[in-house]
């Protein structure tokens, strides 16, 4: 697939990349998830290539918690196939998937807010010296590791030790990311990363989003802001209700046309002939059904 430029605000992020022809990362097949007599999943088709971000999109209730759950581990699909590199496979724990190059960075972040950053950089796998049992923290080693991989990040703190909890939302995401791909992620999913920032501390997250995309890794955003996916995303898909309602790839797609499934478009569309008897309601803006056909026809074609 090759990403067209994206020009205007929307577009600033992303930029022309070569085709990927390598063999997924990881790929789901018709997967599905069910708890009981309850179907959480059904029939996903989702594919993670190296160097580009793969957007998931949907509203509360859509699945996306579950699709994450089995892509790092947490839960095993109970319908169809999961590959890593080709592969099927069927984690047990998160570790094993973490084992894979599968780094999942969680809305709460697993930070501990009053340690200072750089041991929540190392927080689970600390640098030690010396002669076993007296073996000790390796604290300068952590600072300078640490430092040296936000910097490569592009991500500047002028004293580690402040308290993680001190920064921003958005630094902190960041501080996550660059730990992960330090610690060998391969696959990178962010879920909801942006949702309880503003419009500035978003577009630092995004920044980094696309800086780990260059840096070869395979991005998953999970996220309900269209406008964000847009920014940042090579391929996209909307879940509905638990199944895929769309799959597209960005030259595919317009904003209008993301914005208008994320938004449960079809249902206004079907929806507006009966809004349009009620008084004082617009119904001017609203789609039509055939104008959520991704790839239909635009009015400048």
């Amino acid at each position: 697939m090759t990403s067209t430029n994206a020009s205007g605000a929307h577009g600033a992020i992303l930029e022309e990349r070569a085709p990927t022809t390598d063999t997924a990362l990881v790929e789901l097949r018709e997967a599905g998830k069910s708890y009981g007599n309850i179907r959480a999943l059904h029939g996903i088709d989702l594919k993670v290539h190296p160097g580009q971000v793969t957007c998931v999109l949907g509203d509360n209730g859509a699945g996306k918690s579950t699709l994450i759950k089995i892509v790092s581990g947490l839960h095993q699909h109970t319908e169809g196939e999961f590959l890593v590199d080709g592969h099927p496979v069927r984690f047990s724990t998160p570790r094993e998937a973490l084992d894979k190059g599968i780094a999942t960075v969680y809305q709460d972040l697993a930070t501990v807010p009053l340690m200072p950053v750089w041991r929540n950089f190392f927080l689970g796998s600390e640098l030690t010296k010396g002669p076993w049992p007296v073996r000790r923290l390796d604290i300068e080693k952590m600072k300078q590791t640490a430092d040296d991989e936000l910097r490569h990040m592009g991500i500047v703190l002028d004293d580690l030790e402040q308290p993680i909890g001190t920064l921003s939302g958005g630094q902190r995401q960041c501080v996550a990311i660059a730990r992960a791909v330090h610690f060998g992620a391969r696959v990178l999913i962010l879920d909801e990363p942006t949702a309880a920032l503003g419009v500035k501390q978003s577009g630092v997250v995004l920044k980094y989003i696309a800086a780990a995309r260059d840096r070869g890794l395979g991005v998953i955003f999970i996220t309900h802001n269209p406008h964000h996916a847009y920014m940042v995303g090579d391929h996209f898909s909307v879940l509905r209700l638990g199944t895929m309602e769309l799959s597209a790839e960005r030259n595919r797609i317009t904003l209008e046309e993301l914005t208008n499934h994320m938004a449960g478009g079809a249902e206004l569309a079907a929806l507006k002939h009966e809004l349009a008897q009620v008084r004082g309601v617009d119904v001017e803006e609203l789609p039509e059904e055939a104008d959520l056909q991704v790839g239909a026809p635009q009015p400048n074609d």
